[in-house]
This record gives C-alpha cells, structure tokens and sequence, in this order.
C-alpha cells in the first residue's frame, strides 16, 4: 500500500493504516525534530505531538505530498516546544530571582556587614602601630612607601609591622568567631 492509499484509509478512521503511517514516519519526524536542536529527550514528546496533529487534521490533508505536511507540522511542533520551553525557562528563572534571591541577598547583606563588623572591631584591638599601617595598605591601598611617609618611620619597619600586625589580627579573628561559635551555639 502506498501513501496515497494509507492517507485516504486514515482519513475513513481506518486506525490500522494511521498506524502504518507512524510506523513509517516516526524515524523521519525523530531525525527531523533532533536536526532542529531539540534535546534527544524531548523528540518523543515531539514525536507524539506531530502524530496527534496528523490524527486530528488529516481530514484537512490536500497537499500532493504527504512528507512535505509532515515536516511543516514537525517544524512547528518543534517550534511550540522551544516556545513552551523558553517561557518555562523564563517563569523558572522570574521565581528565581524574585522574593527567594532578595532574602538570600539580604542575608549574604547581613553575613557581610557582620563580617565587616567583626573585622573592624578585631582592627580597634590592635596596638596603634600595627592598625595604622594595616588600615592605610589594605582598606586605602597605600604603598609601603607611602605609609612609611605618613607615619614618619622607615621603610622596614612599615613591612614589619604590616606583616606582625596580619598575625596579631588573624588570631583575634579566630579568636572572635570561635568565640561567638561557643556563644550562638
């Protein structure tokens, strides 16, 4: 049986002949819908969609070549599919960022200023010759050079102190958050 006769039994609601159909063209609408860019998992979704337009619409088939409808209704299925596929992508990524992303960003807000909080308190601990030098090269990036100028001391002594002043506050630091560890628990 060819074409012709398998679209005309379809069209009687002859399901035997539909289904020759499918069987014949289902590797065609696969191999299509994949060239087309879809995911390898969605092509029988796809696959489905176009055998259920072909089901519904045959009634309207007039064209003089069977393949030549089948692709078109494969192209927009396909179509439909990256639609439906981006609008969801869209939704997901709008309730993403919305309410969730604001709560997350105001509590890294608040870890931060925490942070920051915590730092600047460890920084007042320090003994005045280490804390200026530490806050001129690290929270106003000063040369050596220059914080050497400022404080009116040499050079080797700026190094020395900056490099003293890291240890005494990375151990208040630690001694902060282990601290604050015992006491929240």
């Amino acid at each position: 049986m060819d074409d012709l006769e398998l679209i005309k039994r379809a069209k009687q609601g002859d399901l035997s002949a539909y289904s020759k159909l499918i069987t014949i063209y289902s590797p065609v609408v696969e191999r299509f819908a994949y060239q087309m860019g879809n995911h390898i998992d969605d092509i029988p979704d796809i696959s489905q969609e176009v055998f259920i337009r072909v089901y519904r619409f045959i009634d309207g088939f007039t064209h003089a070549k069977f393949t030549t409808w089948l692709y078109k209704i494969t192209l927009n299925v396909s179509r439909d599919f990256k639609r439906k596929e981006n609008q969801h992508a869209k939704r997901l990524q709008k309730v993403l960022n919305e309410p969730g992303e604001g709560a997350v960003q105001e509590n890294v807000q608040l870890i931060r200023e925490e942070e920051d909080r915590v730092l600047h308190e460890c920084i007042q601990e320090l003994d005045d010759k280490y804390r200026a030098p530490i806050i001129l090269y690290y929270f106003h990036e000063r040369k050596y050079e220059e914080i050497a100028d400022i404080l009116s001391v040499n050079l080797s002594t700026i190094k020395t102190r900056i490099l003293r002043g890291k240890g005494l506050l990375k151990k208040l630091l630690e001694k902060a958050e282990n601290g604050e560890g015992t006491i929240n628990g």
